[in-house]
């Protein structure tokens, strides 16, 4: 067995936590460890986690859409999004900014995380990007799960998220949660719900390929928590941003 130690501290990091009106970014991008790199050499300024970007990249590159999908908008700091904020109130009003804008430390695009894409066109909404349910847009859309991005304001998710249907904004979450979340239909405030169902004892499972691949959640009461996990088996820890980690395991020996 493999023994590992979990920190409450670390809770508010991964590609799993959960931003949104009731839950806030904790962290400043220097407490996150996050790790900042340019979508690519074509768009230099639109930074994102780096993982998050490799994964961007491949996709794009699977598909062949850089010229037809373009990045509005990546990682933003915390002026940056209270600016927008700020000029959203003064030209659009309240009621327009509290569907579409989040509030500063209450934004997905501080995680690093998230993306703003547009169907290439002459004028791009900043605010509305255009990205249509058809054509490459939505090819794009139904590819993004096998590389761990997700629509992340759904339609008749609204009540659920705190923010308005916006089918041009994807957050990355990681495989397989991506396709988990589609699967049942699962916004991401839902889905870390579901998986505290799933504890040590009672993994989520599902097999991808030829390997098995299990999800479970631990809680963290306590400052400090040590877990066993199988030997010879690859983890992933993600905090949720709330109250524990979710546990990805995977690997021949499960």
């Amino acid at each position: 067995m493999e023994t590992i130690t979990l920190n409450k501290k670390d809770i508010y990091t991964g590609n799993l936590i959960l931003v949104n009106k009731l839950y806030p970014l904790k962290n400043s991008r220097e407490e996150n460890k996050l790790s900042l790199v340019p979508l690519n050499h074509q768009y230099k300024d639109t930074l994102l986690e780096m993982k998050t970007a490799n994964m961007l990249e491949h996709l794009v590159n699977d598909l062949k859409c850089d010229e037809d999908i373009v990045p509005v908008s990546g990682y933003r700091s915390y002026e940056e999004q209270k600016n927008i904020y700020v000029d959203s109130l003064e030209n659009n009003g309240k009621d327009f900014t509290e569907k579409f804008v989040a509030v500063p430390n209450h934004s997905e695009h501080q995680t690093g995380l998230a993306i703003d894409l547009a169907l290439k066109q002459d004028n791009i909404d900043f605010i509305c990007p255009n990205f249509p349910y058809d054509g490459i847009c939505n090819v794009f859309r139904k590819k993004a799960l096998d590389y761990g991005f997700v629509e992340r304001y759904e339609k008749g998710k609204e009540a659920i998220t705190g923010i308005a249907h916006e089918p041009w904004h994807f957050r990355f979450v990681g495989y397989p949660h991506s396709k988990i979340m589609n699967e049942y239909g699962l916004s991401l405030e839902e889905y870390i719900d579901f998986i505290k169902q799933f504890q040590y004892e009672n993994r989520f499972i599902i097999k991808s390929g030829n390997k098995t691949i299990e999800i479970f959640y631990e809680n963290m009461s306590s400052q400090l928590k040590t877990i066993d996990l199988p030997d010879k088996v690859c983890h992933l820890i993600s905090g949720n941003n709330v109250d524990g980690f979710i546990i990805t395991l995977w690997g021949n020996n499960l």
